[in-house]
């Protein structure tokens, strides 16, 4: 009777302990990720943050993900090798900017008349085939995901001095993306790149004449509105095209139903700043106070429009795929011509 009680005990005392060491390893390991964006801080309030911060909290705990701004850890050009090699974990940026070594990455950013307005971005990907070119595009580059794109801004100039004819922006030294920097330079304008903290500084000691980085929105919420004094309502782009990127292998150690949540708070962020960006730009071209509105007449402005044709075809002879994006751009653009009002017209 006294070894059955025995042995019953120490079953007991074996069946517990392997209790407690399921338990534990049942238990998996929080996924820690460090993801950097293009915006600083008083940006990244409005562009990410809310979905970082949503992510988080559904998570529960199983994965957090901690949030650096504009060049905090790594400058906005080595952002994509630093995803590379693990040294960041995910990046929000436009591909453009983190110098993404794939030939599509000169349409992202600002690709000079591309879109009209923020929608045409989501409409591309998704019905016009650009989800499948970004990911096939993508595919061929080591360590990094694509995960996909979104729309934000359109592009216009902030200035100092007012302008209102195209001459006007002959010499000036003006803040902006690489591709539309090229694309600007064609009418005299100066490209200046700068770590973005660094811009209003540079615009009040004259080191710059302006920025074409954004629309009213962002010029009002970082604080250019403060340092400049003029916003032509001209723009070059309709909306700024983004992306979300992780490293291959830290993305691969996610969990399928946190990969779920991850792409939602994407869509989340990409639906908040549709409405942020359309109220902001209308409401603070009216009541905003700080800008004075210029305009270069259509017919002047037109000049800009058809270079930007011409801009479009010695992009597409730089790779098939590119001739296939700036194929899909043409005839997406003569669609919604002949759709005509509210689309284009």
């Amino acid at each position: 009777m006294s070894t059955r009680r025995d042995f019953l005990k120490t079953a007991a005392v074996g069946t517990a302990a392997l209790g407690s060491a399921h338990i534990y390893a049942a238990e998996p390991k929080k996924i820690t990720w460090r993801l950097q964006t293009y915006a600083g801080a008083a940006l990244a309030e409005h562009v990410i943050k809310p979905s970082i911060d949503a992510f988080n909290k559904a998570a529960n705990g199983q994965m957090e993900i901690q949030l650096y701004f504009a060049d905090q850890l790594v400058p906005t050009g080595e952002l994509f090798r630093a995803m590379q090699r693990g040294t960041i974990d995910a990046v929000q940026s436009d591909d453009d900017s983190i110098a993404a070594p794939v030939d599509v990455s000169v349409f992202g950013g600002y690709f000079p008349f591309a879109t009209r307005y923020s929608l045409d971005v989501p409409v591309l990907f998704e019905q016009y085939g650009l989800n499948e070119i970004w990911a096939e595009a993508y595919g061929e580059v080591k360590g990094v995901t694509w995960l996909g794109a979104g729309a934000w801004d359109p592009c216009h100039f902030a200035t100092v001095q007012p302008v209102r004819k195209l001459d006007d922006l002959k010499g000036k030294r003006i803040f902006t993306f690489p591709t539309a920097g090229k694309f600007l330079s064609r009418f005299g304008v100066i490209p200046v790149t700068l770590p973005w903290e660094d811009v209003e500084v540079a615009m009040q000691t004259g080191e710059l004449d302006g920025i074409a980085w954004s629309g009213i929105t962002e010029d009002y919420t970082v604080g250019w509105a403060n340092v400049t004094k003029y916003f032509l309502t001209n723009n070059i782009s309709g909306a700024w095209c983004g992306s979300y990127f992780a490293n291959s292998d830290k993305w691969a150690e996610v969990p399928e139903h946190l990969k779920t949540l991850f792409k939602l708070c994407m869509d989340s962020s990409n639906y908040y700043r549709q409405h942020w960006y359309w109220g902001g730009e209308a409401q603070l071209r009216v009541e905003g106070g700080k800008l004075e509105l210029t305009s270069i007449p259509a017919e002047e402005w037109a000049t800009v429009e058809a270079e930007a044709q011409k801009f479009w075809d010695e992009i597409a002879k730089t790779s098939p795929r590119c001739a296939k994006v700036v194929d899909i751009f043409k005839k997406y653009n003569a669609l919604m011509a002949k759709a005509g009002a509210p689309y284009r017209g």
